[in-house]
């Protein structure tokens, strides 16, 4: 069985296509028993071209508990993934603290303040120097953050390269991922990795498909044991995509298990 930690819908996710119905029914064709619903919720978002912003959450509280009716077999995650900016952690760890969550994904979108889907300005800013302001404010986030479960898709900077021999090379910011690393795992967090992205590095052939060894190494090296998989679906045919080979590409580099978050504790699954 597997655990897909992160996945939108339509319903609170603008930029989803995928509704409640088709994720319960493409979970039960994937043998996917437990799916994280993982809403966007972008506070004080400051890309003009960006549609992600927030959504009543008391609404979406009453929605959830509709669906896990429909869900039968299929265990369902009440979720969020915050968009990160320096002045929103207060109020994400304020909006984590009040609500019930079983799991919350602290993610970072932004490279000089604009959402890199929807600019390419970032690739026009060498490599290394990309990385190491990307993965530094990552490691910003998850040290003014308290609240929270999961840092997502450390490689969403990468996402949307038009450079396909280019990854997210941990010799590109040494210092910038030890920091991300040392404060993840003082707090016990999870490192998800983002089977999206893979599907982004497949489609461009890339001879750099699965996460950068080197990222998983020093991860474990320097004490990291939690691990989560998340396929960032929003529409239906993704859900849990590349999700075996990812587990065995895991298994081959030191990783034996998964996590997932219910009621806000750790539960792990064996890969």
């Amino acid at each position: 069985m597997f655990a897909d930690t992160h996945n939108h819908t339509c319903h609170f996710s603008p930029d989803a296509e995928m509704t409640i119905d088709e994720l319960i029914s493409s979970a039960a064709d994937r043998k996917i028993g437990i799916v994280g619903i993982t809403e966007h919720y972008e506070y004080d978002n400051p890309d003009p071209a960006d549609i992600i912003g927030t959504f009543d959450l008391e609404e979406y509280g009453k929605a959830f508990e509709e669906w896990k009716k429909k869900a039968g077999d299929i265990i369902l995650l009440k979720g969020i993934e915050f968009g990160y900016q320096t002045h929103t952690a207060e109020i994400i760890d304020k909006i984590s603290s009040e609500n019930s969550f079983d799991q919350v994904i602290l993610s970072n979108h932004l490279f000089r303040g604009l959402d890199v889907y929807f600019s390419k300005e970032c690739y026009l800013v060498d490599r290394i120097t990309r990385h190491k302001e990307y993965i530094g404010k990552m490691a910003e986030m998850a040290d003014k953050c308290r609240n929270y479960d999961i840092i997502g898709h450390y490689d969403y900077v990468n996402r949307f390269n038009p450079v396909k021999e280019e990854t997210v090379f941990y010799e590109d910011c040494k210092k910038e991922f030890d920091d991300l690393f040392e404060v993840m795992i003082s707090k016990e967090k999870a490192l998800e990795i983002n089977t999206r992205s893979i599907e982004s590095q497949i489609r461009r052939f890339s001879p750099y498909i699965m996460p950068d060894k080197a990222v998983l190494k020093r991860y474990l090296d320097m004490g990291g044991k939690l691990i989560s998989l998340g396929s960032d679906s929003h529409s239906s045919e993704t859900l849990g995509i590349h999700f075996r080979k990812t587990c065995e590409y895991l298994k081959m580099n030191g990783v034996n298990e998964v996590v997932y978050f219910k009621d806000r504790k750790p539960l792990l699954l064996t890969i």
